[in-house]
């Protein structure tokens, strides 16, 4: 199977510039060694999926293009999709969970994006439906190329501004993130590491790696999590990125996830959606599970409604 290369994340780097914000690497003089934290929350739209959404848009001709867009998301891709759409002029139906955050659904109708509700489990089907429906092209969330290069200017960001990083460590979900990231680091660095984190109650990925072929977990299962944007399964061509390029992986409890969360907000001065703080959670309760040396997190995202950000300060 054909990875990413770092080419094609050089490519993504330059079709994204003046609309994705390169976000900068925030020293964290608080840690108990040396820590930096990548803010995709600060994206215009609270996090990293404009990166591969824009990209993804980007690439498709332009007469197939101005027929429209389609993407299913439980928020942050949908939003990203959304907002890509609205910059090229074209139209945009986004499929969405009935339980995802009402705070990411309006968000994604603000940017003027069709938002479809569809019964949890059944985004995808309904998604292909609006395709074939409307001749559209679907932009997938993690399962395509383009997403993934675009991910992995986050890479290229991180080994610009800190040319000796030693780890870096990212959420995994459907592993569009961490194989761009991975790409693109591994080949600009390659003693550095790249570690995956994932929640304990969503951890098909951690036990996919362990035992070499992508297992399944229900969608009942993976719904457990608070970590909301973090309940997808990677694809084969994400997977195939893992196992070639991360190095390891570490899973966070629930309780975790709120600390870091807390952490976040309290002494970097970040907000984190409980999915976005997953990497830091790693790093401030299983770092004798890590690698030493200069350590990134990547808080992918910051999108929660007010309410449930009080409720894991108060935590």
């Amino acid at each position: 199977m054909n990875l990413v290369t770092l080419a094609d994340i050089t490519a993504a780097a330059e079709r994204i510039a003046g609309t994705a914000v390169r976000t900068p690497l925030v020293p964290c003089p608080w840690a108990d060694r040396p820590l930096w934290i990548k803010p995709e929350s600060l994206q215009p739209v609270g996090a990293f999926k404009i990166r591969g959404a824009y990209n993804a848009i980007a690439r498709i001709d332009a007469a197939t293009r101005a027929r429209g867009v389609v993407a299913y998301s439980s928020g942050n891709h949908a939003q990203a999709v959304a907002y890509a759409a609205k910059v090229f002029g074209i139209p945009a139906w986004i499929v969405v969970p009935e339980d995802t955050p009402t705070v990411k659904v309006e968000a994604t109708r603000a940017h003027g994006a069709e938002v479809v509700l569809s019964a949890v489990g059944q985004r995808e089907a309904v998604a292909y439906e609006i395709v074939e429906r409307e001749n559209a092209t679907l932009v997938p969330p993690f399962d395509d190329p383009g997403v993934i290069a675009g991910q992995g200017t986050i890479g290229l960001e991180i080994v610009a501004d800190l040319p000796d990083v030693d780890l870096v460590l990212a959420p995994v979900s459907g592993g569009g993130l961490i194989s761009g990231i991975a790409a693109a680091v591994k080949a600009l660095r390659p003693e550095a590491q790249v570690w995956a984190v994932e929640p304990e109650l969503a951890a098909d990925t951690a036990e996919s790696l362990a035992r070499g072929e992508r297992v399944s977990w229900s969608v009942a299962d993976r719904n457990r999590t608070i970590a909301d944007g973090l309940r997808s399964q990677p694809s084969e061509l994400t997977f195939a990125h893992q196992q070639a390029l991360v190095d390891g992986i570490v899973t966070v409890s629930e309780d975790e996830i709120r600390d870091a969360v807390a952490v976040l907000a309290h002494r970097a001065r970040l907000i984190a959606e409980p999915s976005g703080a997953v990497a830091t959670a790693a790093y401030l309760h299983h770092a004798d599970r890590l690698p030493p040396g200069k350590t990134v997190t990547i808080l992918s995202g910051g999108n929660l409604d007010p309410t449930t950000l009080a409720d894991l300060l108060k935590a």
